[in-house]
């Protein structure tokens, strides 16, 4: 029998777990160990509330988390209630898939004015994590920014322009609702720092915002190269600016307008203690494809602004770090002996939840290399809990989870799956102190 511990429980985590079962078969013990007591990471926090569709891949998760040998072990800060070096001693090997949930900061002037938000806050307060519960970002006023030109932007533009009742079927938690539904802004611009043929938006989340109640998508015309050059992008991307034609063709208007700002660089937040302005540089692109500023600036009027501009792994004491890349060092995963990364403590945040499948069996043939065969002289999940519990730390397992779930879906409102708890304490009074 091996001992493997994996550092967070979202899809890097239970797709590392899964590949680990296919090396070992029974001969495997997984402990899947995260400082909240609810599993799933991006999944629950980070992919948006009215795409439940995608977050129904929890349920492949599920199986593995109820296996004999996987456990998950919530309510357990690494640092905080445990070192890494404790855990190399206990397990045969220890993987890190504590993805990217920090945000980059946005370093022009101005950038930590009140009301400049990143988006990993952003979306974490709409999506009930407990890091950002308390958020209250300003709604109070007539225009947002958002800076980005990938999905997240979409996502956050989307949040902030839809009605009520096209919330319904969607687990937004309460208190974002109630706040989106008394928001006075009516323009969110988009900002991109190159054009529509360097967006890094999808087809699919783009063309929703062609379906909104109350909010029109615009592009202007003249930021398009000629027509013809569209036959030369990917089948994928070609439909993503098939979408932005049209909305830059699109007639009639509606109550709140979307404008997607291409070849514009923030250099500046401006206000007087809050965020009043943007002030926004034209660019143009070099034959590299690379955006340059043309010294050329305007002023975007706004009260809000959200940074999607990308996220950064957060550093663990004693594990080596890329300060410049956000993420673990590492030699394709390998970050020391008997020590692992995946999914974007690895690569960085790139890719698609689908694209840590690969990654986290990777890893499993990686460890099966060198540890199949052979017995372990770890001690393991009988170590872990036997440190943990001298310490006074109370796990959540998975059938705790359950619980803490079944109290979510009791709660919610009519059309929803569930109203999230957004504090630890909600968390974990939900669960009964006797645990199975």
């Amino acid at each position: 029998m091996r001992h493997v511990a994996i550092i967070g429980s979202g899809p890097a985590g239970y797709y590392s777990a899964e590949g680990l079962q296919k090396e070992f078969g029974s001969d495997i013990c997984v402990d899947i160990i995260d400082r909240l007591p609810v599993p799933y990471g991006l999944i629950r926090f980070g992919v948006a509330p009215d795409h439940q569709s995608i977050k129904a891949v929890s349920k492949r998760y599920e199986k593995v988390a109820l296996s004999d040998n996987v456990r998950f072990v919530g309510n357990v800060m690494v640092g905080r209630d445990i070192s890494i070096a404790e855990l190399m001693d206990l397990y045969d090997a220890v993987i890190l898939a504590t993805g990217a949930p920090a945000d980059r900061t946005l370093d022009i002037p101005g950038g930590d004015l009140p009301g400049v938000i990143g988006s990993a806050a952003f979306v974490g307060w709409y999506n009930g994590h407990p890091d950002f519960a308390e958020l209250d970002p300003p709604l109070d006023v007539e225009a947002a920014v958002v800076i980005g030109n990938g999905n997240v932007a979409l996502d956050v533009a989307r949040i902030l322009s839809k009605t009520p009742r096209e919330f319904e079927g969607s687990d937004i938690v309460a208190q974002a609702l109630d706040a989106l539904s008394r928001s006075s802004i009516r323009t969110i611009h988009v900002l991109g720092r190159r054009g529509p043929h360097q967006i890094a938006m999808t087809p699919k989340e783009l063309g929703e915002l062609g379906h909104l109640e109350e909010a029109a998508p615009r592009v202007d015309p003249a930021d398009f190269p000629p027509e013809g050059d569209d036959a030369l992008l990917e089948p994928g991307m070609r439909k993503s600016v098939t979408h932005l034609r049209d909305f830059a063709s699109a007639g009639g208007a509606k109550r709140k307008t979307i404008n997607f700002d291409f070849f514009a660089m923030p250099v500046a937040v401006e206000g007087n203690g809050e965020v009043e302005r943007v002030v926004v540089e034209r660019t143009a692109l070099d034959a590299d494809l690379r955006s340059i500023g043309t010294g050329e600036t305007y002023e975007i009027a706004c009260g809000l602004v959200v940074s999607c501009i990308g996220y950064k792994t957060p550093p663990i004491e004693g594990v080596p770090y890329e300060h410049g890349r956000g993420r673990f060092a590492n030699s394709e995963g390998v970050i020391a002996d008997g020590l692992y990364c995946v999914g974007w403590a690895r690569r960085g945040p790139t890719g698609t939840i689908g694209t840590n499948r690969p990654d986290g069996f990777e890893m499993a043939e990686k460890i099966a290399a060198k540890y199949r065969g052979g017995s372990s002289t770890k001690f393991g999940r009988a170590g872990l809990d036997s440190l943990l519990e001298g310490r006074g730390v109370d796990i959540v397992t998975f059938r705790d989870w359950q619980k803490i779930e079944a109290a979510e879906a009791a709660r919610a409102r009519a059309g929803s799956p569930r109203e999230k708890f957004t504090q630890i304490e909600e968390m974990l009074a939900a669960v009964p102190r006797t645990k199975s």
